[in-house]
């Protein structure tokens, strides 16, 4: 019998990625811009008829906002329409899985937002931070562009920062500052250099707290996602502020992005759903 035919998708605060696969081959993916998709249940089914997925036997979706079984639970419904068969999971716990596997350890996301997110060898999931641009999101693409706008707004010279919050997605917008921050202060500038410090020595302490909570041995497996901490010279400076902050990590560089570990997630659902079927 052929593989049936499966999607994973990861939506993010910047882009929506879908991968369909049947069984081990991949057959097809799509990145678009999350600022430009109103409902995720509506353009889900949407996509799947453009791009020519049909008879999708198994969705996993893996989104920003969602922790709780009542969120998960809403964004199933949501998207009901676009497969028989529906897991929903928080993006940070498909990162987690994409990056570590099964194991346990501690997942450092830093992109537009932030989380840092483990899981214990038994199973149990522990997270801090992920609150959001308003209460949190410590150490992210969104927090350094800030700073940067408040170092270096004054007076009256303030139309550029204006002009970005009074945009129509002013989160988005000013996390693109992020990557010439952390530029500015690889190449020396004492005001980026401060607030970048400041950032990773942030994302460090909420991975302390997760391996507290978890009490995770040493050393702990960690690795990463997200935009910001893809960038080598930002993760270094992370990996030595939690060295300070008293956690002895063991680095692994991620198995796969995200949006695969959400389309091989099908894959062993609709694995499981057809041995059932076949009892």
């Amino acid at each position: 019998m052929p593989c049936p035919l499966v999607v994973g998708a990861d939506v993010g605060a910047t882009w929506i990625r879908l991968v369909a696969r049947r069984g081990q081959r991949r057959v097809g993916a799509l990145r678009t811009p999350a600022t430009e998709v109103g409902d995720v249940g509506t353009f889900l089914p949407s996509a799947f008829r453009v791009r020519g997925w049909r008879g999708v036997a198994a969705l996993v979706v893996g989104s920003r906002g969602i922790w709780t079984t009542a969120e998960r639970r809403a964004m199933a419904r949501r998207v009901a329409r676009a497969a028989p068969r529906v897991e929903v999971l928080s993006d940070a716990q498909i990162a987690h899985l994409g990056a570590l596997g099964v194991g346990a350890g501690i997942l450092v996301l830093a992109g537009t937002g932030s989380i840092v997110i483990g899981r214990n060898r038994v199973g149990r999931w522990a997270r801090e931070g992920g609150f959001g641009p308003l209460l949190g999101d410590e150490g992210s693409g969104f927090w350094l562009g800030r700073a940067w706008l408040r170092a270096t707004t004054q007076g009256e010279d303030f139309m550029p920062a204006r002009r970005l919050i009074q945009s129509l997605d002013p989160v988005r917008r000013i996390a693109a500052l992020a990557p010439a921050v952390i530029a500015r202060a690889r190449r020396g500038d004492r005001r980026a250099r401060t607030i970048v410090e400041e950032g990773q020595r942030q994302l460090a302490a909420l991975a302390r707290e997760v391996a507290r909570r978890l009490r995770l041995p040493a050393p702990t497996a960690v690795s990463w996602a997200g935009s910001v901490m893809e960038d080598a010279w930002f993760r270094a400076g992370v990996m030595r502020a939690l060295r300070r902050a008293g956690v002895r990590a063991r680095w692994q560089t991620p198995a796969m992005a995200p949006v695969e570990a959400a389309a091989l997630r099908a894959v062993e659902i609709a694995k499981a759903t057809g041995k059932r079927g076949h009892r």
